[in-house]
């Protein structure tokens, strides 16, 4: 059994339950206690939409041969191939058609309004300190993505997507509790989808795996900690504190101390921020981004391409009319994403499925979690509930 701050002590997570057994995972408790949104719309003036001389059209060419590379973004995944299931090579929508040897030649390519956006947006989110250092962190954010992805979706055995979900569910639940940063939860599941790959776990020792992984990720977002005997609290002791601190070394030796990731939450504020997103569309984009970590499909999927297929679902639902700046605005921040059209496609159709189930499957905690005031009932939206209608939006 497992406790996660309710008022019963009935079990939580319990894997060797059938589907149709478990309980209801969360109360009404989460509707009072949304998430604390960091993110605020920025304010800007008309005159940051003005025309602004750009780089020339020839620069950027559209290239449609099977042996070209899939450049996610501007280039930056442009050694590695996307393969689908039929063994066809993915077509990248554009790239540079000369490769891109080193830092100084992305930055001659990129637009200097795109670039201005960039270190604008990352200095209203607090992503960046000094405005002075913020084109070099995006940067640093487009390289480091590309090192943690994972090469496919496949469990180790005697684990499924199901009893993945389950466990990323309970730790959502856990995690709302706890009020902790939402980089945080996107962090641990991270840790969770890499630790499952690299670690020998039995099931027994999966609800402990999940939890160190918070742990881990609250270590390295959080300002306080619980207390290792609250967290063993939280799963009803059925773990000694010496089991979890030995699990946390287990852990960090097979991940060999490499905790750092940059969640796709920051992609996702960063390209709303830039195309001048309400904040109804931004919160139906955590919401949809969320969800994808339920689904085990989604952790082949770089960030950044969640965070784009997210933001594009979201106004494509929403059908928030645009001005002719916030069309502009967008089309700029549809430039920083430059990825497979066949990737974005298979990400929103994924999207869409598990939001048209959201509302009456045992994994719920993510469509209660964003039904609160506080994120504007986004997860109740009309536009969800059909999934048909949304498979249609994604073609």
């Amino acid at each position: 059994m497992t406790r996660a701050g309710f008022c019963d002590s009935k079990p939580l997570l319990d894997l060797h339950k059938k589907a149709d057994e478990r309980r209801a995972p969360l109360r009404t408790w989460s509707n009072a206690c949304g998430p604390k949104d960091r993110w605020q719309p920025v304010e800007v003036e008309e005159s940051r939409m003005a025309p602004v001389k750009m780089e020339p059209e020839r620069r950027w060419e559209r290239r449609l041969s099977a042996q070209t590379s899939e450049g996610i973004i501007m280039g930056f995944n442009e050694d590695s191939l996307m393969h689908t299931a039929d063994g066809c090579v993915e077509e990248s929508v554009f790239l540079y058609p000369h490769g891109l040897q080193g830092i100084h030649s992305l930055q001659a390519l990129v637009p200097s309004l795109l670039r201005h956006e960039v270190e604008t947006a990352l200095e209203k989110l607090d992503l960046a300190w000094d405005r002075v250092f913020a084109w070099d962190m995006f940067l640093d954010m487009m390289r480091t993505q590309t090192r943690n992805s994972l090469p496919n979706a496949d469990l180790p055995r005697h684990f499924t997507d199901s009893t993945r979900s389950v466990l990323v569910d309970w730790l959502i639940q856990v995690h709302e509790m706890m009020h902790f940063q939402e980089e945080t939860l996107y962090l641990a599941v991270h840790l969770l989808n890499r630790s499952l790959r690299q670690i020998k776990v039995t099931t027994v020792n999966l609800q402990l795996l999940g939890m160190v992984c918070l742990f881990l990720a609250a270590k390295k977002e959080e300002c306080l900690l619980p207390e290792v005997s609250g967290l063993c609290y939280l799963m009803d002791h059925t773990y000694t504190s010496h089991q979890l601190l030995r699990m946390e070394r287990k852990i960090l030796l097979g991940l060999k101390f490499d905790l750092s990731y940059c969640p796709p939450l920051h992609f996702l504020l960063l390209l709303a921020s830039i195309a001048r997103s309400s904040a109804k569309v931004v919160w139906m984009a955590r919401y949809l981004l969320e969800l994808s970590l339920l689904e085990g499909q989604c952790v082949v999927f770089l960030p950044v391409q969640l965070a784009g297929a997210a933001l594009c679902m979201s106004r494509q639902v929403l059908q928030d009319p645009l001005t002719p700046e916030g069309e502009a605005a967008w089309c700029l921040a549809s430039s920083v994403h430059v990825g497979s059209e066949t990737a974005l496609l298979r990400i929103m159709h994924i999207l869409a499925s598990a939001a048209g189930k959201a509302h009456n499957r045992e994994t719920c905690a993510t469509f209660i979690k964003f039904s609160s005031p506080e994120t504007m009932h986004v997860s109740r939206h009309p536009g969800l509930k059909n999934t048909a209608a949304l498979l249609g939006i994604c073609t």
